[in-house]
């Protein structure tokens, strides 16, 4: 595939899941607009499949709110600032949720997860690789999320990873051409996050989690200057 999705997260992917990761960076990125009616068949075709691995992909993009399933064939809908916005929400609630209970666990083997975490990310940036520094910034919340052992939270964050992944990675592509310094910031403010879970301090979590999402809402704001 001449892919915006990178290769090497197309690992351990079924057929439909590929389909659907590229897909959703066409939707995202604006490659296919919105209204646009895309056809099982033509996909089929332009992937190089049957259709089954097709119906997989739109049942998977249908449940992230990325198509409707029409009798005319599959709609894609609006990926806007909106909902953007609420993916925002729910992660800042979410975070803000599992922070709260962490301060109240041992965190020292977290902790040493998290520091790797970051060095990576420094790493990332070091090297312009928008690709790793996506996956280390995912990562770094998914440890967190995991490490209250919360079986709901951790499959809603599931649901969202894919979309969060996509979007982000676009993003920071963008950012490492145009406003490198940004990326920077990312790692600072994933640095705030990690100490106040070391101070276990409730009031500088808050403010990291507000930081964290700030900086993300930049990355988001020249979205729209993108085209």
């Amino acid at each position: 595939m001449n892919a915006l999705y990178p290769e090497q997260w197309l690992h351990n992917l079924s057929t439909g899941e590929k389909i659907a990761a590229e897909v959703r960076m066409q939707i995202i990125s604006k490659t296919i607009g919105s209204d646009t009616i895309i056809s099982e068949n033509k996909l089929a075709k332009q992937y190089d499949t049957s259709r089954s691995p097709v119906r997989e992909a739109l049942k998977i993009l249908a449940s992230e709110g990325f198509i409707q399933l029409e009798k005319m064939g599959t709609v894609i809908l609006d990926f806007s600032d909106k909902d953007i916005e609420e993916l925002y929400d729910i992660r800042k609630i979410m975070e803000q949720f599992v922070l709260e209970r962490i301060i109240q666990l041992d965190t020292d083997a977290l902790e040493q997860q998290l520091i790797k975490i970051i060095d990576m990310m420094s790493i990332a940036v070091k090297f312009k690789d928008a690709e790793s520094l996506t996956v280390q910034d995912l990562d770094f919340h998914e440890t967190i999320i995991r490490s209250i052992n919360h079986k709901r939270i951790l499959l809603m964050w599931s649901k969202m990873r894919p979309t969060m992944e996509s979007f982000i990675l676009l993003s920071m592509r963008r950012r490492f051409k145009d406003a490198p310094k940004d990326a920077d910031r990312i790692v600072q403010n994933h640095k705030l996050m990690l100490k106040s879970i070391q101070d276990k301090d409730k009031v500088s979590i808050s403010k990291a989690v507000e930081n964290n999402f700030n900086t993300h809402h930049m990355l988001e704001k020249e979205r729209k200057h993108h085209h």
